[in-house]
Protein backbone atom coordinates (compact mmCIF):
# COMPACT_ATOMS: atom_id res chain seq x y z
CA UNK A 1 0.00 0.00 0.00
CA UNK A 2 1.40 3.35 -1.05
CA UNK A 3 1.77 5.95 1.69
CA UNK A 4 -0.02 9.16 0.77
CA UNK A 5 1.52 12.53 1.53
CA UNK A 6 -0.32 15.65 2.50
CA UNK A 7 -0.47 18.45 -0.05
CA UNK A 8 -2.18 21.83 0.22
CA UNK A 9 -3.09 24.13 -2.67
CA UNK A 10 -3.65 27.80 -1.85
CA UNK A 11 -5.36 30.04 -4.38
CA UNK A 12 -5.70 33.82 -4.39
CA UNK A 13 -7.65 35.86 -6.92
CA UNK A 14 -7.24 39.48 -7.93
CA UNK A 15 -8.29 41.79 -10.74
CA UNK A 16 -6.54 44.40 -12.82
CA UNK A 17 -7.64 46.65 -15.66
CA UNK A 18 -5.65 47.13 -18.84
CA UNK A 19 -5.99 47.78 -22.55
CA UNK A 20 -4.50 45.73 -25.34
CA UNK A 21 -4.73 44.93 -29.03
CA UNK A 22 -3.84 41.51 -30.37
CA UNK A 23 -1.32 41.78 -33.19
CA UNK A 24 -1.87 39.62 -36.29
CA UNK A 25 -5.37 38.72 -35.09
CA UNK A 26 -8.09 38.83 -37.71
CA UNK A 27 -11.10 40.16 -35.89
CA UNK A 28 -12.25 42.91 -33.58
CA UNK A 29 -9.65 42.05 -30.92
CA UNK A 30 -6.98 43.43 -33.24
CA UNK A 31 -8.34 46.87 -32.29
CA UNK A 32 -7.36 48.47 -28.99
CA UNK A 33 -9.82 47.53 -26.25
CA UNK A 34 -9.84 47.04 -22.51
CA UNK A 35 -10.56 44.32 -19.99
CA UNK A 36 -11.09 43.95 -16.30
CA UNK A 37 -8.84 40.92 -16.12
CA UNK A 38 -9.20 38.23 -13.53
CA UNK A 39 -5.97 36.71 -12.27
CA UNK A 40 -5.63 33.61 -10.14
CA UNK A 41 -2.48 32.29 -8.51
CA UNK A 42 -2.24 28.81 -7.01
CA UNK A 43 0.68 27.58 -4.95
CA UNK A 44 1.41 24.11 -3.59
CA UNK A 45 2.85 23.19 -0.21
CA UNK A 46 3.59 19.95 1.60
CA UNK A 47 4.17 21.28 5.10
CA UNK A 48 2.43 23.55 7.55
CA UNK A 49 4.27 25.91 9.85
CA UNK A 50 4.51 24.45 13.36
CA UNK A 51 3.13 27.57 15.06
CA UNK A 52 0.25 28.80 12.89
CA UNK A 53 -0.28 25.61 10.87
CA UNK A 54 -0.37 27.48 7.56
CA UNK A 55 1.27 26.47 4.28
CA UNK A 56 1.72 30.23 3.66
CA UNK A 57 -0.03 33.29 5.00
CA UNK A 58 -2.71 34.39 2.50
CA UNK A 59 -1.95 38.03 3.34
CA UNK A 60 1.69 37.62 2.28
CA UNK A 61 0.75 35.70 -0.87
CA UNK A 62 -1.77 38.40 -1.87
CA UNK A 63 0.75 41.16 -1.20
CA UNK A 64 3.30 39.55 -3.55
CA UNK A 65 0.66 38.84 -6.20
CA UNK A 66 -0.68 42.40 -6.08
CA UNK A 67 2.84 43.81 -6.49
CA UNK A 68 3.24 41.89 -9.76
CA UNK A 69 -0.22 42.83 -11.03
CA UNK A 70 0.43 46.52 -10.21
CA UNK A 71 2.94 46.52 -13.09
CA UNK A 72 0.06 45.71 -15.47
CA UNK A 73 -2.83 47.60 -13.91
CA UNK A 74 -4.22 50.57 -15.85
CA UNK A 75 -1.65 50.18 -18.61
CA UNK A 76 -1.74 49.89 -22.35
CA UNK A 77 -0.13 46.48 -22.46
CA UNK A 78 1.13 46.89 -26.04
CA UNK A 79 3.30 49.76 -24.75
CA UNK A 80 4.52 47.88 -21.66
CA UNK A 81 7.50 45.50 -21.77
CA UNK A 82 7.56 42.68 -22.73
CA UNK A 83 4.21 43.12 -24.47
CA UNK A 84 5.65 45.84 -26.67
CA UNK A 85 7.42 42.92 -28.41
CA UNK A 86 5.14 39.92 -27.74
CA UNK A 87 1.39 39.69 -28.04
CA UNK A 88 -0.48 40.66 -24.84
CA UNK A 89 -2.64 37.52 -24.97
CA UNK A 90 -4.05 35.88 -21.86
CA UNK A 91 -1.57 33.05 -22.42
CA UNK A 92 1.40 35.42 -22.44
CA UNK A 93 0.04 37.37 -19.47
CA UNK A 94 -0.25 34.17 -17.43
CA UNK A 95 3.35 33.21 -18.28
CA UNK A 96 4.59 36.73 -17.50
CA UNK A 97 2.93 36.68 -14.07
CA UNK A 98 4.44 33.24 -13.38
CA UNK A 99 7.94 34.43 -14.27
CA UNK A 100 7.55 37.52 -12.07
CA UNK A 101 6.17 35.55 -9.11
CA UNK A 102 8.74 32.74 -9.21
CA UNK A 103 11.61 34.72 -7.61
CA UNK A 104 9.34 35.95 -4.80
CA UNK A 105 8.45 32.37 -3.88
CA UNK A 106 11.90 30.82 -4.35
CA UNK A 107 12.66 30.90 -0.61
CA UNK A 108 9.10 30.34 0.57
CA UNK A 109 7.62 27.10 1.92
CA UNK A 110 5.36 26.79 -1.15
CA UNK A 111 5.96 26.45 -4.88
CA UNK A 112 4.06 27.89 -7.80
CA UNK A 113 1.44 25.54 -9.15
CA UNK A 114 -0.47 27.63 -11.73
CA UNK A 115 -1.36 31.11 -12.91
CA UNK A 116 -4.67 31.74 -14.67
CA UNK A 117 -5.71 34.91 -16.48
CA UNK A 118 -9.23 35.59 -17.72
CA UNK A 119 -10.47 38.40 -19.91
CA UNK A 120 -14.04 37.59 -18.91
CA UNK A 121 -15.70 34.98 -16.73
CA UNK A 122 -16.32 32.52 -19.54
CA UNK A 123 -12.73 32.02 -20.74
CA UNK A 124 -9.28 31.80 -19.25
CA UNK A 125 -5.72 30.70 -19.96
CA UNK A 126 -3.69 28.79 -17.37
CA UNK A 127 0.10 28.56 -17.32
CA UNK A 128 2.14 25.92 -15.47
CA UNK A 129 5.68 24.63 -15.65
CA UNK A 130 5.97 20.86 -15.37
Amino acid sequence: MKVKKSVWYLTVREEFSAAHALRHYQGKCENMHGHNYGAELTVRGEKLTPDTELAMDFAELKKLFRSVLAELDHRVLNETAPFDAINPSSENLARYIWKKMAPFLAESPVELYSVTVSEKSTQSATYREE
